[in-house]
């Protein structure tokens, strides 16, 4: 099932539109039977962890430890063996795709759905103005949250990116290619000192910020894709103050 997708907040006037934590966790879909990724990837859950679940409403949300722990999340996902780790994860519902009307009827819809077990619903609050947009942003990173999501009144779920949605964060991310490494001085004198990464118009950087010791010990092969987190883009197209985040 396609789910809706955010785009980037430009400075657009929030007033009114709902705000909430941007959760950095794994995007999952429950179709009141069964949880798949939003390529539509089976993933698999403790039994017990299913029979928790709402079965009133199919729903939208992520799958989520913790602030910070987004790697640790991805483990427990990905294992077909990760038994009690799981009892760490709870599903975030921030919409029922299958509800009518928009979204303030879709956010009754969750509520009436989810009462108890595996899953709660997202706190939403309506945003009282770019001031208040910016405090909240500011007490959520602060906090070691990733950004907040603003969700306009009463629009549909559209099964595409939109404008409907849009996240908000002091930096932007992308995707880039791992196309060879820089070695590492000092402390890390035999371990990655840098990722060499390519962007997709063929744009070639240096990503060193960001690298725990476990990715440069091990890092990502060379031909793949990984997230990266970047203030800005100077005039030439490289990104400014890059930061290594995940494996795509």
């Amino acid at each position: 099932m396609s789910v809706l997708l955010a785009k980037n907040w430009a400075g657009s006037d929030p007033t009114g539109w709902w705000i909430s934590e941007k959760l950095d966790g794994v995007r999952a879909v429950w179709d009141c039977r069964t949880l798949t990724t939003r390529n539509g990837q089976a993933i698999h859950a403790p039994q017990w962890f299913i029979d928790s679940m709402p079965k009133a409403e199919p729903l939208d949300g992520e799958l989520w430890i913790g602030r910070g722990q987004f790697q640790r999340t991805v483990g427990v996902v990905r294992s077909r063996s990760a038994g009690d780790d799981w009892k760490a994860i709870r599903f975030a519902a921030f919409d029922a795709p299958m509800a009518l009307g928009g979204f303030e009827e879709r956010m009754a819809a969750m509520q009436d759905a989810v009462t108890d077990g595996a899953a709660f619903v997202l706190p939403q609050r309506r945003c009282e103005g770019q001031a208040d947009l910016l405090e909240e942003l500011c007490c959520v990173e602060q906090a070691g949250g990733e950004g907040v999501m603003l969700r306009e009144p009463g629009s549909r779920y559209e099964r595409k990116r939109s404008g409907t949605l849009l996240k908000v964060k002091t930096f932007h991310d992308a995707e880039a290619t791992v196309i060879g490494y820089e070695a590492g001085t000092g402390r890390n004198a035999c371990a990655v000192g840098a990722l060499v990464a390519q962007l997709q118009d063929g744009t070639e950087f240096r990503v060193s910020s960001g690298l725990t010791d476990a990715v440069r010990r091990n890092p990502p092969a060379v031909g793949s894709l990984f997230t990266f987190k970047y203030q800005e883009m100077t005039d030439g197209g490289v990104p400014r103050f890059p930061s290594f985040l995940r494996v795509a």
